[in-house]
């Protein structure tokens, strides 16, 4: 079926009381292993594209160096990647673009076939990010694509998000934003973190979420929350990577306990990256570990050097630059290539798989409204946002 507005997705986790993963992508192959295991499981599937992914699917392997033109090719890259896999799924899928850096970024993914953005303007003053916010809403909303905003900060890296402390949201601040910038969806900051070093023993603040969605309710509002930040870090996974050569420290997630019991008091879509990043990670040093002769590969030797000269990194993009065209169009050129690429999928499929059981949206891919872009922009034409 054709991708869905993420909207679609959130308003049965509004109606049903359970929370939706979303998951992000920097491959082909990636994209087609969280579909497949969300068909697996017969969930309705958010893929994600960060901003800095689009760059790199633009064939930027310096990424954080990316241009808007590199970002509109990446968009593209993955947009069809997503539609070819989607377009005989038996569950919605919906493609989400992940800390829109600017107008022109949410744009551009717009442009590519995204059906949902999300503008992060959480580094400008209140007044100024729902300015930018409402510009956005206003674009996407007449072509039917969903927007997902940002109030308060996370601490922590990913990608071009980076801050040193958190700044928590004020519930009456979200109503407020909701309010005068028609948004879809907002990430609130109650203590998850950006990156793999969450810290050991993170207790997130619940009652944020709580007195956010009691507020929204008072007032009448229609919308949903993001927890950002929320990776579990599983510790088995770091473990083996620093058993097969790797040199990864400090590595601590959100315990999956507290994802699932905020996920029963308003927290609807929960973003994951850096378990997939780690489980891709590990096997792909496994890969080498069990067959030695794969280090000195036409194909895929380099990967390995990369492996070796990396030992603490764990973001996948540092090692797949010897297969460009693999990650951006899907083409497999030999058996060597194959094997990576398997890697790369059941990584994804190991940990995607735990967090769809974890979150409840098990079975529910059934509830979702099967709405094309032009009948939500009609929709949001007739409220007037």
């Amino acid at each position: 079926m054709p991708l869905v507005p993420m909207k679609a997705i959130l308003d049965a986790t509004e109606t049903y009381n359970y929370a939706q993963g979303a998951f992000n992508v920097n491959a082909v192959c990636q994209a087609k292993a969280v579909i497949e295991v969300h068909e697996m499981f017969r969930s309705a599937a958010i893929l994600q594209g960060a901003d800095l992914a689009n760059a790199f699917m633009g064939g930027r392997t310096d990424f954080a160096n990316g241009t808007l033109e590199d970002k509109k090719k990446g968009a593209q890259n993955i947009a069809n990647a997503v539609k070819k896999y989607a377009e005989n799924s038996p569950v919605p899928v919906a493609l989400h673009l992940d800390h829109g850096k600017n107008f022109e970024s949410c744009a551009a993914a717009i442009a590519g076939g995204y059906t949902s953005v999300m503008i992060d303007g959480s580094s400008l003053s209140f007044k100024e990010n729902m300015e930018l916010t409402r510009e956005v809403v206003k674009y996407a909303h007449e072509r039917g694509v969903t927007v997902e905003g940002e109030l308060g900060v996370l601490a922590g890296v990913e990608d071009h998000v980076f801050a040193a402390t958190s700044t928590y949201t004020n519930p009456m601040d979200a109503v407020e934003f909701f309010k005068k910038t028609g948004v879809d969806a907002l990430a609130i900051s109650y203590g998850t973190k950006h990156g793999a070093n969450k810290g050991k023993d993170t207790v997130i603040r619940k009652e944020i979420a709580i007195a956010t969605k009691e507020c929204m309710l008072h007032e009448g509002i229609e919308g949903t929350l993001v927890s950002h930040g929320s990776s579990t870090v599983p510790q088995y996974i770091v473990k083996e990577i620093n058993a097969l050569g790797g040199d990864i420290h400090d590595a601590y997630g959100i315990k999956k306990e507290q994802l699932k019991e905020v996920s029963k008091l308003g927290i609807r879509k929960i973003n994951v990256d850096t378990d997939i990043r780690l489980a891709v990670t590990r096997n792909l040093r496994e890969l080498f570990a069990n067959a030695p002769m794969l280090r000195e590969s036409a194909s895929i030797g380099a990967i390995y050097s990369l492996l070796e000269a990396n030992p603490s990194a764990f973001d996948p993009r540092v090692f797949f630059p010897p297969i460009m065209d693999t990650v951006m169009y899907g083409n497999v050129p030999d058996e060597d290539v194959a094997l990576i690429v398997d890697c790369i999928e059941r990584g994804v499929k190991e940990v995607v798989g735990t967090l769809i059981v974890e979150f409840d949206s098990v079975g529910k891919a059934g509830l979702i409204e099967n709405v094309s872009l032009d009948e939500m922009a009609e929709r949001y034409r007739r409220k007037g946002i």
